[in-house]
């Protein structure tokens, strides 16, 4: 400390200036230290309940993944920023803390660890930075909470459903910095007061903020007083508010829990489903919270019940139970109540009670007391479990990377496997799949009909191809979709493509049967297909069906079955890239574009299919509101193409009132789902006059002639 009198005066600060028995503050942190580092290691022993997750550790891939995730996500909040004004909203609040912890740790470094070497640097024109950047660490953190204030409280967006918890949380911050701020004006006025500097050194203008304080109480009476006060008073408060959160293990936890989650998130294709060992495991799926994965577990106290995943969920937009948000915080309640319990009866007991003569364990003996609730049924409905159609919009709005899907195809399982539950639409589907090799039931054509007259041979009478072309149930054997497999086999052969298909050999891929919930019978299949696709060396795959591919591409290697696998879209773009093909007719009519669940968000392909459209259309494509990574489903998906929608609007007519808002005349897509979806949305809605729904190849076909 310069001796003001005498020597010009450095920017600097002492640390716990004019505070006496500071050193009660370091026992006070240890105690809330060990605190959470208690309630940490009693929540890591909560998710051990869960069962063994196979996910590799790859340490280093892990390392640059999160590295990445951290600065894009993290940092510059990518994901978080797509909703601008909540996007913003945390922004502050994240960014804001940032610089205040920051501007603590290097506090802490340059008196305990650099100014004990005799090497202080935090003092002159770097005091005077690290003095403007804490200051607006705190600006921003209050600004953040104000607005995240005026969201829950007088916005009151439906999917934040605000409780004590947010209150406390928002309350506490806000706190905790204003004081931190008014302590810090107080300082400087009592620091001014005590060296006789009067007035206020002028590089404290520099903390703008505690200046500001300042220059509000100065002349006050008694500031030394109450600066001690409320210095004493917030650091309790930091150290109190630590305590408050392990205690409760609440969302603020997320700070801490959510980094790990992205740490451990799959780094696996996104559209491939866990595979079941059928021969060892004992239980399928999952019927209570244990059955669920500790991966499974982290996911629920990672979750902060921000809403995102619910307002993106086309099955909750269209009047359906499901929320996203609500079925991981409903499996998050089931552990807090079951948890602590099943832990207990995992612990190593010497003596074990003996029951009294005549007592019934699994009974109850109280007439007045229920029945214990059931995780399916009771906590998460089935209904709530069909309505899915795994779409995956939840999962790709998430900004910790939550899969509520993987829960959802888990519970569905165990309904389909082990309770032998699931809708009679689904069974039929099933049954179909089953005994014929595919879920159209009804249907009278065979798998080669769509190729009459185009001169293309099966792989039994052809091998020597080098493209496989992979139909798929729907193309080869609904009749509005055949047009579509025939339009693809057109443009293959006029772009002089050597391929060849499987024809009567070909079976269901299995897709709908594993999003259903029956792994035993995708399994069956998926084998059958490798070993009949390997038997014919099989490299390349193209398919017409976004389902198909992700099968065939993402799950088949689980079961041996490695191919390159391509959807027509991406392969016809590239034939127009290279000039193999001629487009000789434009598309005069306005199109829009519709983006497939399973082409878009589950294999990343956007642009391919807007690249064919804008080289066949005479005008540029018309986008929807809802389009790319925030499309809107056509209600097909999860096996939901073989369900009735009993419950509340249908998905894909709302998809199809998006359509015709854009004054497109034709609705383009590339997934026979989604093209059959919007033929019976469009015949419902009687607008057979105003829009066409066409797949691209159909498209692309027509302008080859």
């Amino acid at each position: 400390m310069p001796d003001f009198a005498t020597e010009a005066p450095v920017a600097h600060r002492e640390i716990f200036f004019d505070i006496q028995f500071g050193w009660i503050i370091y026992i006070l942190a240890v105690i809330a230290v060990s605190a959470f580092a208690y309630a940490a290691y009693r929540r890591y022993r909560l998710w051990r309940i869960g069962k063994k997750e196979n996910l590799p550790l790859e340490l280093w891939k892990r390392t640059k993944a999160f590295a990445v995730t951290g600065l894009i996500d993290g940092i510059v909040h990518k994901r978080i920023i797509r909703d601008f004004y909540p996007g913003i909203m945390h922004a502050l609040i994240f960014w804001g803390a940032l610089l205040l912890l920051l501007g603590t740790a290097v506090d802490v470094i340059d008196h305990y660890i650099t100014g004990n070497l005799g090497a202080p640097f935090l003092h002159g024109n770097t005091y005077l930075a690290f003095s403007f950047l804490n200051e607006l660490g705190g600006v921003m953190l209050i600004a953040g909470v104000i607005i995240a204030a005026i969201r829950r409280y007088v916005q009151k967006p439906e999917r934040l459903d605000t409780i004590l918890e947010d209150t406390t949380a928002l309350s506490l911050i806000f706190i905790v910095v204003v004081t931190g701020f008014i302590a810090e004006g107080l300082r400087i006025l009592v620091t001014a007061d005590h060296f006789a500097t009067l007035p206020i050194m002028t590089w404290e203008k520099w903390s703008f903020l505690g200046y500001g304080f300042a220059k509000a109480f100065e002349g006050g009476s008694n500031l030394t007083g109450w600066y001690q006060g409320l210095w004493w008073f917030h650091s309790v408060l930091v150290i109190g508010a630590i305590i408050y959160v392990s205690l409760a293990f609440n969302r603020l936890t997320h700070i801490i829990v959510s980094p790990i989650n992205v740490f451990f998130r799959s780094l696996g294709p996104k559209g491939a489903l866990k595979k079941i060992d059928l021969e060892n495991t004992e239980t399928f799926g999952a019927s209570k919270i244990q059955d669920f994965t500790w991966k499974d577990l982290l996911d629920m106290d990672s979750c902060t019940r921000c809403g995102r995943c619910q307002d993106n969920c086309p099955a909750h937009l269209s009047g359906k139970p499901l929320s996203p948000k609500k079925v991981i915080q409903d499996l998050k309640a089931v552990l807090n109540e079951k948890g602590p319990a099943l832990l207990k009866a995992k612990a190593p007991v010497a003596t074990a009670e003996k029951p009294e003569e005549g007592a019934n364990p699994g009974k109850c003996d109280n007439p007045g007391e229920t029945a214990e609730r059931k995780m399916i049924g009771d906590i998460i409905t089935e209904d709530v479990i069909w309505a899915c159609t795994t779409c995956r919009a939840c999962q790709e709005q998430c900004p910790v990377f939550i899969e509520p899907i993987n829960k959802i195809i888990e519970m569905r399982r165990n309904l389909v496997l082990e309770q032998t539950q699931f809708p009679e639409t689904a069974m039929g589907a099933l049954r179909s799949m089953e005994q014929r090799g595919h879920p159209w039931r009804g249907t009278m054509a065979t798998r080669t009909d769509w190729a009459d007259g185009l001169g293309i041979k099966p792989l039994s009478d052809n091998k020597e191809v080098d493209i496989l072309y992979w139909v798929g149930c729907t193309g080869a054997l609904e009749e509005r979709n055949m047009k579509v497999a025939t339009s693809v086999g057109k443009v293959l052969k006029a772009a002089g493509v050597n391929f060849g298909f499987l024809g009567n050999e070909e079976t269901c891929c299995g897709e709908p049967a594993r999003r259903i919930g029956n792994e035993y019978l995708f399994q069956t299949l998926a084998q059958q297909n490798v070993e009949l696709l390997n038997s014919y060396g099989v490299k390349k795959i193209v398919t017409s069906c976004p389902h198909c591919l992700n099968t065939l591409k993402n799950e088949y290697p689980q079961f041996g079955g490695k191919y390159e696998v391509v959807h027509h879209t991406e392969f016809i773009a590239d034939l127009v890239k290279q000039g193999k093909l001629k487009i000789t007719r434009k598309l005069e009519k306005k199109a829009t574009y519709h983006d497939s669940c399973y082409l878009g968000r589950y294999n990343d392909i956007y642009e391919a299919p807007r690249e064919i459209l804008r080289s066949v259309s005479a005008s540029s494509p018309l986008e929807m509101q809802r389009h790319s990574t925030k499309g809107f489903c056509c209600g097909a998906g999860g096996g939901r193409m073989f369900m009735e929608e009993q419950i509340g609007r249908r998905i894909n007519q709302m998809r199809t009132e998006e359509a015709l808002k854009t004054s497109a005349e034709v609705l383009a897509s590339a997934c026979p789902y989604c093209l059959q979806m919007f033929e019976d949305a469009i015949k419902a809605l009687e607008a057979e006059g105003k829009i066409k729904a066409m797949d691209l190849a159909e498209i692309v076909a027509t302008s080859l002639e």
